[in-house]
């Protein structure tokens, strides 16, 4: 009797012993049969893509904007931004906390090779008279107010410069008035000399309402890459830019 007592409860532990080695096999086997995931930047860059698309083309959601085809350059300084609280959206000052230059760069540069196509430009519901002004500002500037034209910075197709000045067309109208706001209020910030900061300051409302109004009804040209390095004579002195 005492034997059968010790032999039952020591029977069970070795069954389900058994049981937990054939389980553990089970999981393993499992999992070795699952594909792993290529270790690809393209695959590193899904949380990125959640929001800006999966080529970094945008969404319909006006604060999500066009990451493709920026200078690599931009696209960097924008990321240590967020990372230095220089920019500040939660979610993006979060993803990038702990990530050290060197992937930043590696991010910056995929997203700035990527070439999918611009949507189509936005219809908008301001004045003509809204409109002309907002032309009038991107192309020629306003001298009596001290600010330069935009594309005196960004080109004449408005799709930036390299090394680090950004793209403006194919950006919601939302975005572009959000941003240029942020800069007035100095709640986004650019290593010093802050040239949008000086310039923004200068812009009534009506003006940011315009600018942004316009630029979101403009065409992506033919050939939408940055142009050369070099190649536009800066009318201010910006610190993001390599001088």
């Amino acid at each position: 009797m005492f034997s059968r007592r010790i032999f039952r409860p020591l029977l069970a532990l070795a069954v389900i012993g058994s049981a937990g080695v054939l389980s553990a096999g089970q999981a393993q086997a499992q999992a070795q049969s699952q594909p792993i995931a290529p270790d690809t930047m393209a695959a590193r860059v899904q949380g990125c893509t959640a929001c800006h698309g999966v080529h970094g083309e945008g969404t319909d959601n006006d604060y999500f904007p066009r990451l493709a085809g920026k200078p690599a350059d931009y696209l960097y300084n924008q990321l240590q931004n967020f990372r230095e609280g220089r920019r500040k959206y939660p979610p993006m000052n979060y993803l990038v906390t702990y990530l050290s230059d060197d992937y930043l760069h590696q991010i910056a540069t995929y997203f700035s090779q990527q070439r999918p196509p611009y949507p189509p430009p936005a219809k908008t519901n301001v004045s003509a008279s809204t409109l002309a002004r907002g032309s009038q500002l991107v192309l020629n500037g306003d001298a009596s107010k001290n600010i330069p034209a935009c594309a005196a910075c960004h080109g004449k197709g408005l799709t930036g410069m390299q090394p680090a000045i950004p793209g403006l067309v194919g950006l919601h109208s939302d975005y572009i008035s959000a941003q240029v706001g942020a800069w007035k209020s100095g709640t986004r910030h650019a290593k010093a000399p802050d040239c949008m900061q000086q310039i923004a300051t200068r812009l009534s409302d009506d003006d940011v309402t315009a600018v942004a109004a316009w630029l979101s009804t403009q065409t992506a040209p033919a050939n939408p890459v940055p142009a050369p390095a070099g190649s536009l004579k800066m009318p201010l002195t910006c610190g993001s830019e390599p001088q």
